[in-house]
Order: structure tokens, then C-alpha cells, then sequence
């Protein structure tokens, strides 16, 4: 007989036929999943070049921040502001009435406009709102969430009680549900390509002084969950001098979609130089959430920058991309040129405002550290 046998319902149907069958349920399978991540109520969490709504600053309080430098730190957050209010609101946790005086002081005297920042009360121990902020996700529906993580003052080194509270006050100012995920996780230990890839080090997430009780893999299934990644890049080491077990943002950042740019030390004697290189030849070996492999832009650190004999995590990885501007740390060195090159060629359509950080590193971090953003809800 000629022509394709149709099976009778209730007969055993041909092999082949139930081979194609399965591959058309794989193929329904995948097409179901593929729908769920185009679902508009799926939250990520955008690259932090993408639209902000506003930047979020925590105003210095304490002098036991900066011994000795605490009255110079002042200029330097209204120096950000400054810069950051040609393009976005800001948003200063204040935290107390002593505080405020102080601020506005420096931003007047430093010229801030001020029609676009807002002042918002709120104890807190400590300036890094990067920390103690919370994650701003968004998602295709116009919804934004704030993502509540556990903070323990960088594995319960520091006082974070009040700390811990901030979260609360962003909610109450923005009026964006928040959102509690029960694990501790500071903004500075993860960057993302808004795309699906995430960069992170097992010296932090993996520290026994964070999640003791989760494992490699169920800490990667909540980046995933929460933030809407589907692919996480595992860095390690930290810079010499970071007191936080090695946030990543001190060491490697997302400046595209496919690009990393990744610091460096030129010197083989220096105690960066083998976990940096290290890192460097993870990143050349990484893929994307695509399987495609990155665009690794090095750039070198400058000299080691000491203070009372103390060395500090002087990077140039930890500037901060806001909608006009890019704030760059820099620290008096030859490699400054570099690092701004770097970002220019990055960001064209931004300026590169390339700030001495000198005097705010011995705070042990920078204008990453010091910044949050609240990405724009998408329209």
C-alpha cells in the first residue's frame, strides 16, 4: 500500500511517529518557557546604565568613618549631587537634624540647584547605600519592587541596626511595595548586563559570614529568581585593602551588554597582580546568558594608595553610571587617563566627571559604594 499509514485510536502508533510526537511536546515545552520569560509581571533587574528615576545618596554622619577626614568628605558628596541633577532626582537619606545643616551647607556651597533633590529622614550607622539600600527591579507591566535583603554589616563586622531599617524608609518615600527576601546580599557584591548575566565572587556570596546555611547552588537559584538572570558569572579574590570579602564592584562592572571592563595590576610583585589576573582570565573564558563570550576591557589600578599605614581598596572599577554622567574615581595617578578613556569610549553620550577620591577611599569605598540607583518604571 502507498501513502502515510494514520494510526486508529487505540492501536500502538509507529515509532517514529511517537519520536516526532515527543519532539513536538520538547518544542511546546520550550515555547511555553519561552513565553514565561516574556512574561510582563517577570522582574529583573535592569543594567545600571539603562533610565533611572533617581539616585539615592546616604549623607556621612559619623567622623569614625573618616578619622581625621571626615570634614572633606562633605565636598565631595555635593560634588555628586551636582553632578548628578542634571539628569535625575536625588534622593538623600538624612539622619538627623544635625546632618541636614550640614548638607545643605556643602551643596550650597558646592552650587547645587536643588530643584531636583529630595531630602528624606531615616537613622542609618553607616554611608553605603549601595548596602543597606535595596535592589529596585522593574518589569515589562510598569511594576517596580524593592528587593529587602538581609544586611548584616559585611558579615556582622560592623553596627547595621539601623542599617537594616533603611529599606523601610525608601519605601515609604517612593511608595514602591517592598518586597523581604530572606538572604543576606549587599548591592556591591553583584553587577548585571540587564540582560540575564550576572557578575559575582564566592569570596563573598560563598562566605560563611553571609549564608552559612545555603548552598552554592541555592544561592545562584534566588540571584536568578529575584533578579532575573538566567546565567551567573563566578568571580573570586578581592582587591587588597576591601574589607568586605570582595564586592565585585571594586574589581569587574558591566559597562555593555556583552562588555566587562576588569582592573588589573601591571605589576608581578604587587599583591593584586596573580588574583587579578586571575579574574581576567575567568571573564576570557565567560559567556553571556546566550552562550556568546565577552568583550573584556582591562584597565590597570593606580598605585597603591595608603593611609596611616593602612593600604585602601583604590579602584577605578567602582564608578557609577547615572543618566548624564559617569562619577569616576580617581586618585592623582597616570592610570586616571586610562580609566577615563575606558569609560568615554563606553558611554559617549555621557560625561565622565573623573573626581579625586583620595580622601573618600579611606572610608574604604567609593562613588559605587556611596550610590543606589531607582531604575525608571518601564512605560
Amino acid at each position: 500500500m502507498s501513502g502515510k499509514l494514520k494510526p486508529v485510536s487505540g492501536t500502538r502508533q509507529p515509532e517514529r511517529l511517537r519520536v516526532r510526537g515527543r519532539r513536538r511536546e520538547r518544542l511546546r515545552v520550550r515555547e511555553r518557557e519561552r513565553m514565561a520569560e516574556l512574561d510582563p509581571r517577570a522582574f529583573r533587574m535592569p543594567a545600571e546604565w539603562e533610565p533611572h528615576a533617581a539616585t539615592w545618596l546616604t549623607w556621612p554622619h559619623d567622623e569614625a568613618h573618616w578619622p581625621g577626614k571626615f570634614h572633606v568628605v562633605h565636598p565631595i558628596w555635593a560634588r555628586m549631587v551636582k553632578e548628578l541633577e542634571t539628569g535625575e532626582d536625588v534622593r538623600i537619606i538624612i539622619h538627623d537634624d544635625d546632618t541636614e545643616c550640614i548638607a545643605r551647607a556643602a551643596m550650597d556651597k558646592a552650587g547645587v540647584v536643588g530643584r531636583r533633590v529630595h531630602l528624606h529622614r531615616a537613622p542609618n550607622n553607616w554611608s553605603w547605600v549601595r548596602d543597606h539600600g535595596p535592589t529596585v527591579v522593574v518589569n515589562a507591566h510598569g511594576e517596580r519592587r524593592l528587593l529587602h535583603w538581609r544586611f548584616n554589616g559585611w558579615g556582622e563586622k560592623w553596627p547595621h541596626d539601623l542599617d537594616a531599617t533603611v529599606p523601610f524608609a525608601i519605601e515609604r518615600a517612593t511608595g514602591i511595595p517592598r518586597v523581604e527576601i530572606p538572604m543576606v546580599l549587599e548591592g556591591g557584591s553583584i553587577d548585571v548586563n540587564g540582560a540575564g548575566t550576572l557578575v559575582t565572587t564566592a569570596s563573598c556570596l560563598l562566605n560563611p559570614n553571609r549564608n552559612p546555611a545555603m548552598s552554592k547552588d541555592a544561592i545562584e537559584g534566588a540571584l536568578c529568581k529575584h533578579l532575573g538572570v538566567a546565567h551567573v558569572i563566578w568571580l573570586d579574590h578581592e582587591v587588597a585593602g576591601d574589607d568586605t570579602s570582595g564586592h565585585v564592584d571594586d574589581m569587574t562592572r558591566f559597562i555593555g551588554p556583552r562588555t566587562v571592563l576588569t582592573v588589573v595590576e601591571r605589576d608581578a610583585h604587587d599583591e593584586n597582580h596573580a588574583a587579578l589576573a586571575a579574574n581576567a582570565r575567568t571573564l576570557a573564558a565567560a559567556r553571556d546568558q546566550d552562550g556568546r563570550p565577552l568583550d573584556v576591557v582591562t584597565v590597570p589600578l593606580p598605585a597603591p594608595v595608603i593611609h596611616d599605614g593602612t593600604r585602601l581598596p583604590a579602584s577605578y572599577a567602582n564608578f557609577y553610571i547615572a543618566n548624564d554622567v559617569v562619577l569616576l574615581p580617581v586618585f592623582n595617578d597616570p592610570a586616571d587617563t586610562a580609566a577615563a578613556l575606558a569609560l568615554a569610549r563606553a558611554f559617549p553620550t555621557r560625561r565622565i566627571a573623573a573626581i579625586d577620591a583620595r580622601d573618600l577611599v579611606w572610608g574604604f569605598g567609593a562613588f559605587h559604594c556611596v550610590t543606589q540607583q531607582e531604575p525608571l518604571a518601564a512605560t
